[in-house]
């Protein structure tokens, strides 16, 4: 469609000018009113976050979202941009994107008054409309707010002229949505020149007798911890935010497992066939689930749901790995492929132990953990009598990196009863997949204290307890 290239044919288009917070909140009536989600992606906060997240739009609030890592904060701040307009119009060569019938800069002041009707109008999408600054200890007014351009001064105009200013991020951003991350981060003093384009919604540039009124959705982030100790944010200025909304991590394993599917990239190789039992998902979710709840892990920084996305991904890279170097083609994660987890997990919990070596002890008792809770829930106790029998037998056997896929299809007929588990997992009859299947089932009948395990490196040996 031709969008009109004047003023004079956008206002015989009959195009309205709209606040921000006004074409924010009219989009978001139509995404409720037909029952679409408010920001795509999001999963687990359709009942908590999300009702919190309309209100606040509806209400034309400034937002602040608060949470520990990992949560999705920044997703769901980016994400509002699919609520305004998919064009928006301004007076050509604006640095502020300024609304034609409401100009705020000089520059757009002067072209009205010469040109009239005739002055330019150019689109701007809505992916330009948004502007987003990590808030770090150096940041500074000019990068916010703005500052004077010395080299406009020396092109010749004098100090006191509107045009030798140089527009920071917030000006910028004007009739859009501003975002700022980590706010507590952010100087105290910095902090201060937002007060205005809360509450005034202006901006002052040093000495100039200037006034811009800018029309801002402004949307932080904060973690609490940083928002109680390492920095904090001053009171006038959360006194000003409409809306505090407070984010959480996935509240059950179902809901990991689904970020899990929906965030990990999947491994992708020619002649590579990739099958990821559910057991094996279920354990890297539930391993993110135990190390939330657990009183070694510093739950005051938190465990981000980065961990069962890296994680789910290292299993998958060792797994291949693995295959490779037997000559398989089909990727099937065992147990076995667990102990790659310490490299993905170990950077991102902080282990509450002052002893050295402790580290690792603490991240294996919850990979066993988790292994044990996922075993209780998908295996049932009355299969497994005849296979802890056939090790009463005199069965051993040797799991591990080292042992092919089709050695373990070759235990199927030394272990009584391992078939009818093996079909209630769903593995399937492939070589791989029943390697995985046995592992699994094998590992949680050592941690319910029916089979022992002697373990050496990534290699393991299940025997009898007789």
């Amino acid at each position: 469609m031709t969008r009109p290239g004047t003023l004079g044919e956008l206002r015989a288009s009959g195009w309205v000018s709209r606040p921000v917070k006004t074409e924010v909140r009219e989009n978001a009536l139509k995404r409720i009113a037909a029952g679409e989600p408010m920001v795509e992606g999001i999963i687990g906060f359709d009942d908590t976050v999300m009702p919190q997240l309309e209100n606040a739009l509806l209400a034309m609030h400034d937002v602040i979202m608060l949470g520990e890592r990992g949560q999705a904060k920044t997703r769901i701040i980016r994400g509002l941009v699919e609520l305004l307009d998919e064009w928006m119009p301004i007076v050509a060569g604006s640095e502020v994107n300024d609304d034609p019938e409401h100009p705020i800069s000089a520059h757009a002041k002067v072209l009205l008054a010469e040109r009239g009707d005739e002055t330019p109008i150019e689109w701007v999408p809505r992916d330009r409309r948004f502007g987003e600054k990590l808030a770090t200890p150096d940041t500074s007014i000019a990068d916010l707010i703005g500052e004077v351009d010395p080299i406009k001064v020396a092109e010749g105009r004098y100090l006191s002229d509107e045009l030798t200013i140089h527009y920071g991020l917030v000006p910028r951003t004007n009739r859009g949505i501003f975002a700022i991350n980590e706010l507590p981060d952010l100087a105290e003093r910095i902090q201060v020149g937002l007060l205005n384009v809360l509450e005034e919604r202006d901006v002052q540039i040093r000495g100039y007798k200037i006034r811009l009124p800018l029309d801002l959705l402004l949307v932080a982030s904060a973690n609490p911890e940083d928002y109680t100790n390492r920095g904090r944010i001053i009171t006038p200025l959360k006194d000003r935010f409409g809306s505090q909304i407070r984010t959480h991590y996935p509240l059950d394993t179902e809901l990991e497992m689904a970020i899990v599917d929906q965030e990990a990239r999947p491994l992708s190789a020619e002649g590579l066939q990739v099958n990821v039992p559910d057991f094996m998902t279920e354990i890297v979710a539930e391993i993110s689930q135990l190390a939330r709840r657990s009183p070694h892990i510093n739950q005051r920084s938190g465990v981000s749901a980065r961990l069962s996305i890296t994680n789910y991904e290292t299993l998958v890279a060792n797994a291949a790995r693995r295959a490779l170097a037997h000559g398989e083609r089909e990727v099937v994660p065992r147990v076995s492929d667990l102990d790659a987890l310490a490299s993905s997990t170990a950077g991102k919990v902080e282990i509450e132990t002052l002893d050295d070596g402790r580290e690792n002890q603490v991240l294996e008792r919850i990979v066993k953990a988790a292994t044990l809770e996922v075993f209780r829930a998908r295996v049932r106790p009355e299969r497994l009598g005849p296979i802890v029998a056939s090790f009463e037998d005199g069965n051993i056997v040797h799991t591990g990196e080292d042992v092919p896929a089709a050695d373990y299809r070759d235990l199927l007929a030394k272990l009584d009863g391992m078939k009818p588990v093996l079909a209630d997992l769903a593995v399937g009859e492939s070589p791989a997949g029943i390697a995985s299947g046995i592992e699994f089932v094998l590992e949680g009948l050592h941690l319910t204290k029916r089979l022992n395990k002697d373990a050496l490196g990534n290699r393991a040996t299940y025997r009898s307890r007789g």
